[in-house]
């Protein structure tokens, strides 16, 4: 394994995080600092023997040289697979290249073609490296052409390694957000119409008709409890604003964290992504959510907060009201709880995201408020 790079995800890693919806897994925080001193030492020890010859290869060059192997589920770690699943995602992907790339899958659905928003992304990631900052609408409107003329996205990709990469990680981020689904809407009376569609199938975690603010604070330093790194986007709001399931799954965790105080975990279907939602309102943070029930998205989970930061429950031990949210990837098992847990920056996403918000209606106490529209995925077990 190229040791500069080993040297890099330990070093990224060397505030080893507790998992901050999983009771109890606490690691004694001065035994972690310890095996990271080791584990730095020892690398340092390795690149003094081997050197390292003529200077650091690029992440870029790195994936360029190694095969990925796509996976439908994570799969437990054994000899065989330790160097065949994804270990990191740099995801800078941005609103607009997500959107253009979502119309020209939809519009292709609508002319009775295929033509995936992931393969269109991972093209242009192919092409730019990964890094969407100079994107331009062009560049989509071009790469559209080409394969509605005929060209195959293999033989399209500039870098042919590099799109298996960003096939495989991309699909892994957004792979439940755009299908077929079938949209339910509530009547006051409880009636419900069903219709079945294709398109954009999440939600914006806040509700419609309630303002928010995004605090783009993903990397920043957090000290509670321990020194750690923010691995979650922050959207400032108003106590009591419903929380909405952005993707359908089932609910892992549902409880009280000293951390993140009420939240709520979402694994997705196909087991990839896990949505974390914390800080939720003290006293009453969720809508009739339990760990293994089945959500929709666009359901109403919770009501906005600010609890957290006490290991005694139901106390608001954060200084601003707001949602933390939180996606992870999983490739493998052992990313599930290990040291080498991958969350995406949702801050490009939750714009994306905001052009789907859910209305909300009182339920019938009509003290809180609960969703008027849902949708039902196809994959959604019976």
């Amino acid at each position: 394994m190229n040791i500069f790079r080993t040297l890099c995800i330990l070093y990224r890693h060397r505030n080893i995080r507790k998992r901050i919806f999983a009771d109890g897994y606490v690691q004694g925080e001065d035994h972690m600092k310890k095996s990271l001193k080791i584990c730095l030492l020892c690398g340092l020890l390795a690149l003094l023997a081997v050197g390292y010859g003529t200077g650091g290869e690029s992440l870029t060059a790195e994936i360029a040289s190694r095969t990925y192997t796509p996976a439908d589920e994570p799969a437990a770690v054994s000899a065989e697979n330790t160097a065949s699943y994804i270990r990191w995602i740099d995801f800078t992907v941005t609103a607009k290249a997500l959107r253009d790339t979502l119309h020209a899958d939809v519009a292709a659905y609508e002319r009775g073609e295929q033509m995936s928003w992931i393969t269109l992304l991972a093209l242009l990631a192919a092409e730019n490296g990964g890094d969407f900052s100079g994107y331009k609408s062009g560049q989509t409107e071009r790469l559209v052409a080409r394969l509605r003329a005929g060209e195959l996205p293999t033989d399209i990709a500039v870098n042919k390694r590099l799109y298996a990469y960003y096939t495989e990680a991309y699909s892994a981020v957004l792979g439940g957000m755009v299908g077929p689904y079938t949209a339910v809407s509530v009547s006051a009376d409880g009636t419900k119409e069903e219709q079945k569609c294709y398109g954009l199938r999440v939600f914006s975690p806040i509700a419609a008709g309630y303002s928010y603010t995004d605090y783009d604070d993903f990397g920043a330093a957090r000290s509670y409890g321990y020194k750690r790194t923010h691995l979650g986007h922050d959207i400032m709001g108003s106590i009591g604003t419903p929380v909405v399931a952005i993707e359908s799954g089932y609910v892992e965790h549902c409880g009280w964290n000293q951390y993140g105080g009420w939240r709520i975990g979402i694994r997705s279907f196909d087991g990839k992504r896990y949505y974390y939602y914390a800080h939720l309102r003290k006293g009453h943070p969720y809508n009739d959510m339990y760990e293994g029930k089945y959500v929709n998205a666009g359901e109403v989970i919770g009501y906005l907060g600010m609890t957290g930061y006490s290991a005694r429950e139901d106390v608001n031990g954060i200084n601003l009201p707001h949602l933390h949210a939180g996606l992870q990837i999983i490739f493998d098992a052992s990313q599930i709880d290990g040291w080498n847990q991958i969350w995406v920056d949702l801050h490009a996403l939750t714009e994306f995201w905001s052009v789907n918000r859910v209305r909300t209606v009182p339920d019938a106490a009509g003290k809180e408020r609960v969703s008027r529209v849902f949708y039902r995925y196809p994959e959604t077990p019976d």
